[in-house]
C-alpha cells in the first residue's frame, strides 16, 4: 500500500486525501492551522458557495487563465460529482441564483464537517498544527517532508495543496510556492484577483457606500478591450468594488496601473435614445436647475456630483444647457472614465493569481513534470476563475484528480517539460 502525504488541509487537500484513501493508499494530511478548511468557513459570506451547476463549456468560460488545463480535472470530478458526494454523505445542497450551489443549511461548517467525517471513515491520518519546511528528493523522486519540528516523514507520493496568499488570516502563507520553487518549479508571479480596485480619481471616495445596479464596466489597455460586462458596482473609500469589479480584476493586465475603465451608467439606452431623453427632459424642465433634473436619471448622490464631473455649473438652468454641454453629459453618462491605480492588497483578495506554472504539471494527473511522485492541487496552481463557486470547484477537482493518481503505479518517471 502506497503512503501518500498531503500537505495542506484546505478544500484541495481534503479532497486529495479522500480520493487517495479511496484508491487504497495510506494517507497522512498535514495542516499548519489548528483546524481544517479555515478558508471554506468564510466562502460565500459563511454560506459556502461550493460549486456552480453548469456545463463544462460554461465553466471554462469563467476561467480567464489557463482554462483548458482544467479539462481533465473537471471531467474526472465535475460540479455534479461534488454535489452528489456531499448529499451521499449527509449534506444536502441547494442550487440558487446564477446556478450557485450552497449547502441547504447555508452553513459552510457543514461542508467541512462532511469532508472531515469522510476522511475519518477512510482512516486518513490528520496532523494539525504541523508545518512543513520543505521536501527531500533523491534524483527525480520526492522521498518525504521535513517538518518544522525537525522531524522527517517518509512518503511514496506527496501532494502539495498549500493554497495561495489570499486571506492570510486563514493561514495562507505562500509556503507551497516556496517549497515548489526550492524543487526547481517555476512560480508565475502572484497578484490579487477577485479584489477591489483603487482609482486615481478621488471622486469615487466621496460616494462611498453607493451601489449602482445594471451598469456596464469596460476595461481597456493599449486600445484593447480586456473586459466588458453588465452588473453591480460599489463605490468605496479606496475606489470601486462590488461583483462587477471583482470579476473585472481577473482581467487586469500584468501592469495594472493605468488600466482604463469606463462606466456606462445607462446601458439600456443607446446614445440616440439617451440624447432624445436629455432633450425631452431639458425642454420640459425649462428654468429648473440641472442638479434638480439629473436625479431622474441617476441616484441622488451621483446626480449631485455629476455636473462637476462634466465641468458644468450645477445651478445652470436646463433651458440654458448648450449643445456642447449636452454632448458632454451624454458622453459621461455612456462612458464615465476611471483609471486603475492598483488592485487592493492580496490580503483582501478572494484568490491568488499566479503560482506553479501549468506547463510543469500534467493536466491529466496533476503530477509534476519534474518529479514522478509529486502532485499539485488547488490555488497554488496558476489558475483562477470568476466568482460563483468556480474557484472552489477547481480546488475540489484538482484535489480529486491528484489524490486519485498519487498512489497508482509508483514510482513513475516524470514526463519531460515542453522546453526540455
Amino acid at each position: 500500500m502506497a503512503d501518500v502525504l498531503v500537505i495542506g488541509g484546505g478544500a484541495a487537500g481534503m479532497m486529495a486525501a479522500i480520493f487517495a484513501a479511496r484508491a487504497g493508499a495510506g494517507v497522512t494530511l498535514l495542516e499548519h492551522n489548528e483546524k481544517l478548511g479555515k478558508k471554506i468557513y468564510i466562502t460565500g459570506k459563511g454560506r459556502c458557495n461550493l460549486t456552480n451547476d453548469c456545463t463544462m463549456d460554461e465553466f471554462l468560460a469563467q476561467v480567464p487563465r489557463n482554462p483548458r488545463f482544467l479539462y481533465s480535472a473537471l471531467t474526472f470530478f465535475a460540479p455534479r460529482d461534488m454535489m452528489a458526494l456531499l448529499e451521499e454523505n449527509g449534506c444536502p445542497v441547494t442550487v440558487q441564483r446564477g446556478r450557485r450551489v450552497f449547502p441547504s443549511s447555508e452553513k459552510a461548517s457543514d461542508v467541512t464537517k462532511t469532508l472531515t467525517g469522510l476522511m475519518r471513515k477512510l482512516d486518513v491520518r490528520v496532523r494539525l498544527n504541523t508545518g512543513v519546511r520543505g521536501l527531500r528528493t533523491d534524483g527525480d523522486t520526492v522521498t518525504g517532508a521535513e517538518l518544522e519540528d525537525g522531524s522527517f516523514l517518509e512518503a511514496d507520493s506527496v501532494i502539495l495543496a498549500c493554497g495561495g496568499l489570499s486571506y492570510p488570516a486563514t493561514g495562507s502563507t505562500g509556503d507551497g510556492y516556496r517549497i515548489a520553487e526550492a524543487l526547481g518549479h517555476t512560480i508565475v508571479p502572484t497578484s490579487p484577483v477577485l479584489v477591489g480596485l483603487e482609482t486615481e480619481e478621488d471622486w469615487p471616495r466621496t460616494l462611498q457606500g453607493l451601489s449602482l445596479k445594471n451598469v456596464t464596466l469596460t476595461m481597456t489597455n493599449s486600445k484593447k478591450t480586456l473586459y466588458n460586462e453588465l452588473g453591480e458596482l460599489l463605490f468605496t473609500h479606496f475606489g470601486i468594488s462590488g461583483p462587477l469589479v471583482l470579476e473585472a480584476s481577473c482581467h487586469l493586465p500584468e501592469t495594472a496601473h493605468g488600466a482604463a475603465l469606463q462606466l456606462d451608467l445607462k446601458p439600456g439606452l443607446t446614445r440616440e435614445q439617451l440624447d432624445a431623453r436629455l432633450r425631452r427632459d431639458f425642454l420640459a424642465s425649462g428654468k429648473k436647475q440641472l442638479s434638480n433634473v439629473l436625479p431622474g436619471l441617476l441616484p441622488a448622490r451621483l446626480a449631485e456630483l455629476f455636473p462637476r464631473l462634466c465641468s458644468i455649473p450645477e445651478s445652470l438652468a436646463c433651458n440654458q444647457v448648450t449643445t456642447a454641454q449636452r454632448e458632454t453629459l451624454l458622453n459621461m453618462l455612456k462612458a464615465l472614465p476611471l483609471t486603475v491605480r492598483a488592485p487592493r492588497p492580496i490580503a483582501e483578495a478572494v484568490v491568488t493569481r499566479g503560482g506553479v506554472s501549468v506547463k510543469e504539471i500534467e493536466p491529466g494527473t496533476m503530477r509534476s513534470r519534474k518529479y514522478g511522485n509529486l502532485y499539485f492541487a488547488g490555488e497554488m496552481i496558476d489558475v483562477d476563475a470568476h466568482t460563483g463557486g468556480y474557484n472552489l470547484q477547481i480546488a475540489w477537482s484538482t484535489g480529486a484528480l491528484a489524490g486519485g493518481n498519487a498512489c497508482g503505479g509508483f514510482p513513475i518517471a516524470p514526463t519531460p517539460l515542453r522546453n526540455e
